[in-house]
């Protein structure tokens, strides 16, 4: 079930009508946010412009476009897989890790938000992961998703596979972050940036491999 969680007093009109979503294509999400470590590699040492400094700190600072240009660098090195942004709906289900209440676990164990933050970013895997084993998926830096923002689109969403609105003005984002309060971290919550840089927005990586599978008989 995707969107607003039963019993969830915070929850938001572009959050509704909770509605069920099918998923029919394996991905693999990674167990972090993209570090700051992780972009100098593939970006190279004089394109990190993160606010708090920090090789294992999540990258920040990088706009749905920039985001964009790593993949593509990642994607060149053709090691059989193929990088993309998640989707909303593939963020949503790795976030809610088979639960079905608005945070997967103890909120403050679980994620960096302006409670326990103190003002900045943390190093990556440092609070509790949810249950599938991934680590701030709620706080820290929102993370920039594939889809174009639209307020109504769970209304007539797809059921299957959704990938968002065909065109849009902003770019959606998940997860909450440092600076936002803790409900920001709601598996549910949805909120949008246009396609500019902030210290409180950063990314993780979704893999398919590309390798020529041969069943034998």
């Amino acid at each position: 079930m995707m969107g607003c969680s039963n019993g969830d007093v915070h929850c938001k009109p572009e959050e509704k009508p909770a509605h069920r979503v099918e998923i029919t294509k394996a991905f693999e999400i990674a167990k972090y946010e993209v570090t700051q470590a992780e972009w100098v590699a593939v970006m190279g040492m004089d394109v990190n412009y993160s606010e708090f400094k920090g090789m294992d700190h999540p990258v920040e600072n990088v706009g749905w476009a920039d985001a964009q240009q790593f993949l593509l660098k990642l994607n060149a090195t053709q090691d059989g897989y193929r990088y993309r942004l998640p989707t909303e709906a593939e963020w949503e289900y790795a976030a809610r890790a088979g639960t079905t209440d608005p945070y997967p676990g103890p909120a403050d164990q679980m994620g960096w938000y302006f409670e326990n933050s103190k003002a900045q970013t943390h190093p990556v895997g440092q609070k509790q992961p949810n249950p599938w084993g991934l680590y701030d998926m709620s706080g820290n830096v929102w993370e920039w998703t594939a889809d174009w923002y639209d307020e109504t689109y769970y209304q007539s969403a797809p059921s299957v596979n959704p990938a968002g609105p065909s065109r849009g003005r902003f770019h959606t984002m998940r997860g909450g972050s440092w600076v936002d309060g803790m409900e920001s971290g709601r598996v549910s919550n949805r909120d949008y940036f246009e396609d500019s840089a902030d210290f409180h927005i950063g990314f993780r990586c979704v893999r398919e491999s590309t390798r020529l599978i041969v069943q034998k008989f």
